[in-house]
């Protein structure tokens, strides 16, 4: 069946098989972050090793969603799918049974090599079978599922990990894979045209490097500091790496990752944006939970509770804002989001000791309705100004850098966390020694230290999300320039697919 009938037949009950897949892998990336205390009491490891956990994990969708384009141009997107699926299950199934930490790092390496096709994958085949013009609402419901899944992962696993074993966390995910893959055997059909690309060994080797040395520096400076050699000369290696990947790949007929794919404005503008929104998100996914837990004291069960509403709305708003793209484009959406999101930044940036759960609760969850309404559309329209064998670079790219940015400004906002709260310490106690007595007693000094900790951490916080709100506000001013894409001509298209890296065709872009 060609792409032009499958766009007048859509195979909903396909779409959603997908969608399911997508939903049990997404949810797995953060299903484990708050049970990782309890495993390290259990294999006796200390925080720099259980850090592997997810650190592994994330080093593992490094290196393979950059070379997803390559997968998706050569293999059907059916056996991509079932080989994806497969691994996910495989290492679920051997995450429950792990008879040690080591097994259990392993279970979840391979965990990662199936879910890191499923994004780029998912997005490719939402780009195949909706037309240019259904394309925002199609992203939108996948929207719900990219973001909504990850969102609930800390609530349940909250819960979880205080009522049963963390094991219920693999089990629990388990039949769900296995009745995605028993679905997928007997629907899913192939519905994208394969290429007979070759695989660069030595495109592959440089992109690990380079992305998978940036993703784990950036993530180990909050922990170990930037005057570490793990993280200077890992992040130096990472990025001479990735300088020599991207040399490379341009000077190549057939690359690994498609670079030329930046001569679209609208594309280079919508990865710029991402990168900034991808920044706020991940730093306020990270920076809440410290303060609710942290400052406040507040179990992890009610600071995972804490954050559901904000993924709730943006799950019922990713299809809503999808259908709000198809009609009006993303510059309105997008303005108007990050406006609410600078504001709701700058608030989360005035919290005090004695700020209610509540509202703490409202501001955050507002925030998430003002992102939900520009991931999407921005990234959407960045998509649609390429030709169609470019979306597999397009997707790829996109993803990793989510992933590089997310990991990049977390480090950089908790480091900045780390410097305030330390001066502000500094500071604090030099203050409280001006009126300690020679009668105050060990207790006293002790609640005074921990006072002193407390509001140290909160001024640390308080400045990093007023850091993020300038980070925001850069990503609003980006925003003013985005154009509409407009569905190119026949001609146009023609043009493209025969010339793909030439760049956008004149008209292919409406100033709204």
């Amino acid at each position: 069946m060609n792409q032009q009938a499958l766009q007048n037949k859509i195979p909903y009950g396909m779409v959603a098989i997908l969608f399911l897949g997508a939903f049990v892998s997404f949810l797995n990336n953060t299903l484990l972050n708050v049970a990782l205390p309890v495993i390290m009491e259990e294999f006796k490891v200390n925080p720099a090793q259980v850090q592997w956990l997810t650190t592994g994990y994330m080093l593992v969708n490094g290196i393979l969603i950059p070379a997803s384009a390559f997968f998706i141009q050569r293999f059907t997107n059916r056996n991509l799918f079932l080989t994806a699926m497969t691994l996910f299950t495989i290492g679920t199934l051997t995450a429950a049974l792990a008879p040690s930490f080591g097994f259990l790092v392993a279970a979840r390496m391979i965990q990662a090599s199936g879910s890191a096709m499923m994004m780029p994958l998912l997005m490719n085949i939402m780009l195949v079978l909706f037309p240019i013009e259904k394309r925002g609402t199609a992203m939108g419901f996948f929207g719900l599922v990219m973001i909504t899944a990850p969102a609930l992962g800390p609530t349940l696993s909250g819960y979880i990990v205080e009522h049963y074993s963390w094991r219920v966390l693999f089990w629990m995910v388990l039949p769900f894979a296995i009745l995605v893959i028993l679905a997928a055997a007997l629907k899913l059909r192939n519905i994208m045209e394969t290429r007979d690309v070759s695989l660069d060994l030595f495109s592959l080797v440089l992109s690990s490097i380079g992305f998978g040395g940036l993703l784990y520096g950036f993530s180990m400076a909050g922990d170990k500091g930037w005057g570490s050699p793990h993280v200077y000369l890992t992040i130096l290696v990472g990025a001479v790496a990735l300088v020599a990947f991207i040399l490379r790949q341009n000077s190549m007929q057939a690359p690994l990752l498609n670079f030329k794919i930046y001569k679209f404005p609208m594309f280079a503008l919508s990865s710029a944006i991402m990168v900034v929104v991808s920044i706020a998100m991940f730093s306020g996914m990270l920076l809440t939970p410290l303060y609710v837990q942290n400052v406040r004291g507040i179990s992890p069960f009610h600071s995972g509770l804490l954050m559901l509403p904000g993924a709730v709305v943006m799950g019922i708003m990713s299809p809503i804002t999808g259908r709000l793209f198809d009609k009006y484009g993303p510059r309105l959406l997008a303005i108007s989001g990050l406006l609410i999101t600078t504001v709701t930044t700058f608030l989360l940036s005035r919290l005090a000791i004695d700020s209610t759960y509540f509202y703490i609760m409202a501001v955050y969850t507002v925030r998430m309705l003002g992102m939900s309404m520009v991931n999407m559309p921005i990234m959407t329209n960045g998509l649609n100004q390429l030709p169609q064998i470019m979306n597999p670079h397009g997707t790829a790219m996109n993803n990793t850098l989510q992933q590089v940015s997310g990991a990049i400004g977390s480090a950089f906002l908790i480091t900045i966390m780390n410097k305030r709260t330390e001066s502000e310490a500094e500071s604090l106690a030099a203050d409280a020694l001006k009126h300690v007595s020679p009668d105050t007693t060990p207790d006293q000094i002790a609640a005074l230290k921990a006072e002193i900790g407390q509001q140290a951490l909160l001024h640390g916080i308080n400045f990093s999300y007023f850091v993020c709100a300038i980070i925001v506000v850069i990503a609003l001013v980006m925003t003013f320039f985005v154009k509409r894409v407009l569905p190119p001509t026949s001609q146009q298209q023609e043009a493209q697919s025969k010339n793909p890296d030439s760049g956008p065709q004149k008209n292919a872009t409406a100033t709204e």
